[in-house]
């Protein structure tokens, strides 16, 4: 069952060092950042103006609720990936960075072509790859610190389709990317549009009867000593730890511009196509014998509510803050938020 906190969404600097603007829910309605035309969940970033001070207006969306295990599936239609400066994600934190863990699941900067899912830990936890998941493990140590790779590198493995990120997500109209928290191991599934298996459609996921996932995190890891009361967070960055530390790692993108940070500031119109086109955000829990889904409102109401019981989840709030401030982070990528 979901954790309720009490600690209010504010605005704040980025934890990752982005070139980037949060802005409170009153501004990002007023702006059009966020709206809910044609029954869709739209939540976009300034693409009219040079951006000033911090960085270019945007939005981030953290959880009311921590959760402890369960299934969580948000169906995309657009999503702000495969552009020049921007480092989207869909992720989960607890409160106390890293001790609490980190799950990426949607993730990925600049012109990536594919998705980067990542857990983030404190010392102890490392994943082992048994051909049971069909993308690439490139780390496998999840300590941010962990010797021999890149700072805050964490256990990450990286989906083989297009179709999982960017522009060819978009193109194909998206789908259903699907984390599967137990006490035994950490799945990440992606569906590209059409290809939904009929139990999630229908409301009824039953994960054993699906294909191998993308991702699967298990191994020489004790997963409910490194993940706790974790928050549902989604937002658009830019530039910052990944995104502009890989700046010239793209030939594309850095010769656009000599950092990503002068891109991002001049080139507003480049961002008109970096907006969350969002269906829904449903997440399955066990409730004594059964499985209970709250379907987690995402309209940018002051007020919301859930629209299913019995499981009683807070809704996602709207604003710029996260629990704590940034602790040491790398180019290679990773939030780095600690209490």
């Amino acid at each position: 069952m979901p954790v309720n906190r009490t600690h209010p969404l504010s605005q704040s600097a980025d934890p990752t060092g982005g070139y980037v603007n949060y802005v409170n829910q009153t501004i990002a309605t007023d702006n059009g950042y966020i709206n809910t035309d044609n029954g869709l969940v739209y939540i976009g970033v300034d693409d009219t103006n040079i951006s000033t001070g911090t960085g270019r207006d945007s939005v981030r969306i953290v959880s009311t609720a921590a959760y402890n295990y369960g299934l969580f599936a948000l169906d995309v239609s657009h999503m702000p990936g495969g552009i020049c400066g921007t480092w989207p994600a869909f992720w989960m934190v607890g409160p106390n960075w890293p001790n609490d863990g980190e799950i990426d699941i949607i993730e990925g900067v600049n012109d990536n072509a594919n998705n980067a899912m990542t857990l983030h830990t404190a010392d102890g936890c490392s994943i082992t790859n048994d051909g049971d998941f069909t993308g690439t493990l490139t780390t496998s140590n999840c300590y941010v610190y962990a010797p021999n790779q890149s700072s805050n590198a964490g256990c990450d493995i990286q989906d083989q389709s297009t179709d999982s990120y960017g522009t060819d997500f978009n193109s194909n109209g998206g789908g259903i990317i699907v984390m599967e928290w137990t006490s035994s191991d950490i799945n990440i599934w992606f569906f590209p549009r059409g290809t939904t298996p009929s139990d999630l459609e229908a409301g009824t996921p039953d994960p054993a009867s699906w294909e191998e996932p993308v991702a699967q995190y298990q191994g020489d890891c004790d997963i409910p000593s490194y993940f706790a009361d974790m928050q549902i967070v989604l937002n658009t960055d830019f530039c910052g730890d990944w995104a502009g530390g890989a700046w010239d790692a793209s030939s594309y993108c850095s010769s656009l511009a000599d950092t990503c940070n002068d891109y991002v500031q001049n080139n507003p119109s480049a961002f008109a196509d970096a907006f969350w086109l969002i269906n829904s955000l449903n997440v399955y829990q066990s409730n004594g014998d059964a499985t209970a889904v709250s379907k987690v409102a995402l309209s940018p109401a002051r007020h919301q509510k859930n629209e299913t019981a019995p499981l009683l989840t807070a809704p996602l709030a709207m604003g710029g803050g996260l629990p704590g401030r940034r602790g040491k982070t790398g180019m290679r990528k990773g939030r780095g938020v600690m209490v």
